[in-house]
């Protein structure tokens, strides 16, 4: 019998794995090091270390960096573009930015090469009519020139696709009677929206990813079958919410980010299952310490981000600051004498000094080691039996106390107040740069290495508490389990409201239900609901910026009733008004895009499946020297999973656990709550 469920995250350090049973509603974890430069083998790895038949699987989701990794290494597939005529530079003219604001150098390169970006005869208008038909001999010999120039990839990049598909299909028709894969993407199908520099780079980085991360996911879903796995393989997306791995194949510009997203829907429903709506997550991995906000329950959604500097993605996706401030971030002083954390990393390999694989330069971890913060007999992800606690002094002693006049434990202390600093600034960019009070948030730190820092950003920031899960070194890949199945959709209206062709707005919203449907009914999985959510992009004539309109839909869950021009205006009066406190008197209100989404509400596995069992053990394992404030202090360590609910930890004390150490500080305390999550809040409040 098939009762397995998988989620499967996989990190720049470690490939974290999440399995549930729901027959016997118990879970397991496993953590083990990422395989370069092939994921896969690291991914089967560590579903093998806890499932020994695949047969008894019946779902397995997966947050994948495969096409993050791609963009940020461009590692992709050597790709072509067919453009218009006069077109073929819109990516490398992108919004006439610059990497540095205030920099007067800076360059760019995209990611295909001019030589590579080809054109053809065609036109079509802003109002969707076609000028000039497209030159499908144009089309076939650009495609066999590209071919010849050992293209895998191909995007076809027409002007003012959105407003009339016609020459684009007709291109794309044509280019796949001579092209020799399925490597070929449109604008009109992966973003039929107006802008033409988004619509391009999005499209154009979908080409670039199709061979990388369709060859990755094939390489996974066969060896999955040879292993016994019949059940369903899914992918999780930027917007937090899963697909097919065959849409996956078809879309991988959406995935994105996909770890991290998972790790923001987990933290949303472990937090909401413990009492809390308002939460700042802090995914800290090896290479990353990754911020987002959920407020009221819901995490938030940016239309688009840049994955590097000219790389735009005008994707739904939850909103996810990165900084690069990981455990195996690097420490260094630069020429003028100051010390920096990151970006660079070391990586699983070799990783920090103390694994003794070759690193000499000191990390983040590394100075939790030397501070004795990290058991350096008990290391996370089962690659090595002990830490070297010496040779990781020596290197933050050589490279960090010798050329700042700072002992070694001064140097160690001084890596980690940067790294903490780093680290609220990135939380102050989410919360109060956007009018949020951090005061009203809890922060919840996951990943490897978030549950180190979480008393430092309590301190720094000014959060009042913060909830560390169960297993935070697997958060992510616990949200692959619970992440609901989205299909997202655009389409541009560009209409005044005044004039708007409400059936066809109708006809446009009707199409994204029936395709998103379609989706869902060819998913092997069962859902408990399906809902579907519609907005508009609008403005006042003259306006640049839009805000977000959500309609009310009459809906049967099937057939869409579109709503009414007054309707919209209200609807668009109340956002406008929410957003900005005032009306534009004898405005012209205007419809940008209309944004669709299909969602399959997947059962949720209830939380109590990871509570702590009665009568755990309370009392310390054993005491040990840890270094604070400039001194050592006798520490209390803590089997974290033999607890109990209710159990009081006063700081400073250390839970162990195999995917994370917690850290409670002096002048903090732990509490554990039914779920198993450790609040850590200071001792004067015990509320």
């Amino acid at each position: 019998m098939k009762n397995l469920m998988i989620g499967v995250d996989v990190g720049g350090t470690f490939t974290d794995v999440f399995v549930l049973n729901e027959a016997e509603g118990t879970a397991r974890v496993a953590k083990v090091p990422t395989t370069r430069p092939d994921q896969s083998a690291g991914f089967l790895d560590g579903i093998r270390r806890e499932v020994g038949d695949l047969s008894e699987i019946s779902v397995v989701v997966h947050g994948t960096t495969a096409g993050t990794n791609a963009l940020l290494e461009r590692k992709g597939a050597k790709t072509g573009v067919i453009s218009t005529q006069g077109l073929r530079d819109v990516l490398e003219m992108r919004r006439r930015d610059r990497p540095r604001t205030w920099g007067l150098r800076g360059d760019f390169e995209p990611v295909v090469e001019r030589s590579n970006r080809l054109e053809v005869p065609e036109r079509t208008l802003a109002d969707g009519t076609v000028r000039t038909p497209v030159d499908l001999d144009a089309v076939r010999a650009a495609a066999r020139e590209l071919k010849a120039n050992g293209c895998e990839g191909v995007a076809i990049l027409f002007a003012n696709s959105y407003a009339n598909t016609a020459n684009e299909d007709a291109a794309l028709a044509a280019l796949r009677e001579v092209w020799h894969n399925d490597h070929v993407s449109a604008s009109s199908e992966i973003l039929p929206e107006i802008r033409e520099f988004e619509r391009f780079s999005t499209t154009a980085l979908n080409a670039y990813l199709q061979p990388e991360v369709s060859g990755y996911l094939g390489r996974l879903e066969n060896a999955l079958k040879a292993g016994g796995f019949d059940g369903e393989f899914m992918i999780v997306q930027s917007n937090g919410g899963v697909m097919a791995v065959d849409t996956a194949c078809r879309l991988p510009v959406r995935t994105a980010l996909s770890g991290p997203a998972a790790g923001v829907i987990a933290a949303a429903y472990i937090a909401q299952s413990a009492g809390f709506d308002n939460v700042i997550t802090g995914d800290m991995g090896g290479t990353s310490f990754d911020v987002s906000l959920i407020s009221e329950g819901q995490s938030m959604l940016s239309p688009q981000t840049s994955i590097d500097f000219g790389m735009v993605v005008r994707n739904p996706m939850i909103e996810i600051t990165t900084i690069g401030a990981g455990g195996g971030s690097i420490a260094w002083v630069d020429k003028g004498g100051l010390l920096n954390i990151g970006p660079e990393s070391a990586g699983s390999s070799p990783g920090p000094v103390a694994y003794g694989l070759g690193n000499t330069r000191p990390t983040v971890t590394d100075a939790n080691v030397v501070l004795g913060r990290i058991d350096p007999d008990n290391p996370i992800g089962g690659k090595l039996a002990r830490l070297d606690v010496e040779a990781a002094a020596r290197a933050i002693d050589e490279r960090v106390g010798l050329p700042l006049g700072l002992t070694t434990l001064e140097a160690a202390e001084a890596i980690l107040k940067v790294a903490n600093s780093r680290m609220a600034g990135a939380i102050r960019l989410v919360s109060i740069e956007r009018g949020f009070d951090p005061k009203n948030f809890a922060f919840m730190p996951f990943g490897g290495g978030g549950a180190l820092h979480a008393g430092a950003m309590l301190a720094e920031v000014g959060i009042a508490r913060a909830i560390v899960p169960r297993y935070p070194g697997v958060t992510s890949a616990m949200g692959c389990v619970i992440a609901d199945m989205r299909q997202d959709f655009v389409q541009t209206i560009n209409s005044l409201v005044d004039t708007l062709d409400e059936s066809a707005l109708g006809a446009f919203m009707q199409s994204h239900t029936d395709q998103g449907m379609a989706l869902l009914d060819a998913a092997r999985t069962t859902f408990q609901a399906r809902e579907l959510s519609f907005e508009l992009d609008m403005a006042y004539l003259g306006q640049t910026h839009t805000v977000s309109v959500p309609l009310t839909v009459k809906t049967d869950g099937h057939t869409v009733t579109a709503p009414t021009r007054a309707e919209i205006n209200q609807a668009f009066d109340a956002t406008y008004t929410a957003t900005y406190g005032r009306l534009l008197q004898n405005g012209v209100r205007r419809i940008l895009n209309l944004r669709s989404a299909v969602t399959g509400k997947r059962p949720k596995f209830d939380l109590t499946t990871l509570a702590p069992a009665e009568g755990g053990r309370r009392d310390a394992l054993a005491t040990r020297q840890v270094y604070f404030g400039g001194r050592w202090h006798d520490t209390a360590i803590y089997d974290r999973l033999a607890l109990p609910a209710g159990s009081i930890i006063q700081g400073p004390a250390i839970l162990t656990q195999p995917d994370t150490t917690v850290l409670i500080e002096p002048d903090l305390q732990g509490r554990v709550d039914r779920f198993g999550n450790t609040i850590i809040e200071s001792r004067e409040d015990k509320s």
